[in-house]
């Protein structure tokens, strides 16, 4: 199954859910994470993607959990044209499982700091706002910044199911928003169907769609669903973007660099490895 997200509504309420899996697995491979990185880098690429859905085309956000745990920061940047980079600096980092016997992704990711999520919107300032990480589970905070920073009231779920060789065999999220109009008896069903959905790795892993997600998510409901996005993890970087880094560097530091003879510099969001020669580095000063 691609990865992709379905947007629909739902009587009075909106909703939209996510299948991830290939491109967690790619995030996995690219910064060699570990259970307790993947678990944290797929469902955080995933809320990314779920929050972007509502943007406008050319519009994106960054998704940040600083909670100073072992993980470090775990950052992901995502558009609602269906594309979402991510990394964490401490992909290598082991835990025991948790008292639930599950990956401890709350501990990775610590609950002494922040999330922020920073809209791009095209104004001149980016819009950003943050609330105290209370979980470091994602799913659960993103819930909560929705709800005090936005005061929209809504339910995300999210989950990643890997395999002790570090494959991801089920990724996903969902994020239902009860709208305005929404009755006591809309928010009754759903409170309902949200205490008895099965976890989004599971239904995934067992092969169903995002249209299969909102379907268990929205028993009751008679369901319009308005669009498909295919997902990929997308990186903006390219040898040009860090030649223009390199530009930046002061000259001293630059002619260290040409007197080691190369240069390489890797992107943080998909570790992608660039290569400058000498030749290359001299032009970058000829051009300063």
């Amino acid at each position: 199954m691609q990865d992709h997200l379905v947007k629909a509504i739902a009587g009075n309420v909106r909703v939209c859910a996510a299948v991830t899996t290939r491109l967690v697995q790619e995030a996995i491979e690219r910064h060699h994470c570990c259970h307790v990185a993947g678990a944290a880098l797929g469902r955080t690429m995933t809320g990314a993607l779920l929050l972007a859905s509502s943007m406008k085309n050319d519009e994106a956000l960054t998704v940040q959990f600083d909670g100073h745990g072992p993980l470090g920061k775990v950052i992901a940047d995502a558009s609602p044209e269906g594309y979402v980079r991510g990394f964490v600096v401490n992909p290598e980092v082991v835990l025991p499982l948790n008292e639930k016997g599950k990956i401890d992704v709350g501990g990775g990711v610590g609950t002494d700091g922040l999330l922020t999520v920073t809209r791009f919107t095209g104004l001149r300032n980016p819009i950003a706002g943050n609330i105290s990480i209370e979980s470091g589970e994602i799913a659960e905070d993103i819930t909560q910044y929705l709800y005090k920073s936005e005061q929209t009231p809504s339910s995300v779920g999210l989950g990643v199911l890997i395999n002790p060789d570090y494959t991801c065999i089920g990724a996903g999220g969902f994020l239902v928003q009860p709208l305005p109009d929404a009755t006591e008896e809309d928010i009754r069903q759903l409170e309902e169907n949200l205490q008895q959905v099965r976890p989004v790795s599971a239904m995934v892993h067992e092969g169903l769609s995002a249209r299969g997600i909102i379907q268990e998510v929205m028993r009751g409901f008679t369901v319009e669903y308005l669009e498909e996005v295919p997902l990929q993890f997308r990186c903006k970087c390219s040898k040009q973007r860090i030649r223009e880094v390199l530009s930046s560097l002061r000259p001293e530091d630059l002619e260290l660099l040409i007197e080691d003879g190369s240069a390489e510099v890797s992107c943080h969001f998909c570790n992608t490895a660039y290569h400058f020669t000498k030749e290359e580095l001299e032009e970058i000063r000829a051009e300063l």
